[in-house]
């Protein structure tokens, strides 16, 4: 009889993981690849499959997986922007006996509470929260896009410091060393040229949140402005997990909030996140939250995974 094992998919803006448990939840092989979550247009349907396929193989490879398009027991993939026109494509690449696609909160809320009840919020590239109760009843708050919301994640903290930077460059907003830093990065000649640089390919979403960095270099130096952004990143997030909490557990709730990705990272934001509300990090990062979730979907539950690599933890 052939080995079983099960595969989890973490598809996001910034970049794809795969990890590849067998049949006692020990993680057998892992894969890293670049981001995957957009599929429209000949190109963007091109880098899904290769971003996905790579990682799989890479994980497949490591497992001792000899075929082709490797079979899986269970299989879940939870992806950036949705998984409606994602999971037709992931039969090029795998198969599975029972296989579920879906967005990439409810993996990072797995794998932020090991597959208990609770609440997580997401500050990576864009932002989100997103709550399970013990029932399986589910609930979110924002994940809205970089459009209409994503407010905290690394791609507003850009922008705000874009706007703040084209106020003090236009004569009305406060000096802030954030125009250096971000013209520095970016070798553009003043704001107003790296605003219209920002609406070009140039600068993909992922590329402009990675100058959150840049915001929090300012603010560690002691600008006002830059420090002002970070703690109205922090609320706004605090914002999200208070509304899911209250929803999920009640309003009397103390229920910690564990937090995912990047931003959270970044002193200013995490220290005031956790005077905003109670905090906790992350049992597994989503890689490992998809993985359980493979495990789950053909009936066991209460896994714990053995041997997961540093960047699923």
């Amino acid at each position: 009889m052939s080995k079983q094992f099960y595969l989890g998919i973490d598809g996001g803006q910034s970049s794809t993981t795969a990890l590849i448990g067998d049949a006692a939840g020990r993680v057998v092989g892992y894969g890293r690849g670049g981001p995957c979550n957009h599929v429209t247009g000949p190109e963007a349907r091109t880098k899904f499959l290769n971003a996905i396929g790579g990682c799989v193989r890479q994980a497949a490879a490591q497992a001792g997986i000899v075929e082709d398009v490797p079979h899986f027991a269970g299989a879940c993939s939870g992806f950036s922007g949705g998984a409606k026109d994602k999971a037709y494509l992931l039969d090029e690449i795998f198969t599975a006996d029972e296989k579920y696609v879906t967005h990439d909160a409810e993996i990072a809320l797995v794998g932020a509470t090991g597959g208990e009840p609770g609440v997580m919020v997401i500050g990576g590239t864009g932002s989100i929260a997103f709550g399970r109760d013990a029932s399986g009843k589910t609930i979110r708050a924002g994940g809205w896009g970089y459009v209409f919301g994503d407010e905290g994640g690394g791609f507003d903290l850009a922008r705000q410091a874009l706007r703040a930077a084209l106020r003090m460059e236009e004569g009305w907003g406060p000096a802030t060393s954030l125009r250096s830093k971000l013209l520095a990065a970016t070798g553009a000649s003043d704001v107003n040229d790296l605003l219209h640089r920002f609406y070009t390919p140039e600068f993909p979403r992922q590329q402009i949140a990675g100058l959150s960095r840049q915001v929090d270099e300012a603010a560690r130096e002691g600008d006002l402005v830059a420090m002002e952004i970070l703690k109205a990143a922090a609320g706004h997030l605090a914002g999200y997990g208070r509304a899911v909490r209250d929803v999920v557990f009640g309003a009397e709730s103390t229920v910690p909030v564990r937090t995912v990705g990047g931003v959270f990272q970044i002193e200013t934001v995490r220290t005031e996140f956790e005077r905003l509300i109670e905090a906790d990090a992350p049992a597994y990062l989503p890689a490992a939250g998809a993985l359980l979730e493979a495990y789950r979907i053909v009936g066991q539950t209460g896994v714990r995974l053995l041997d997961v690599p540093e960047f699923g933890k």
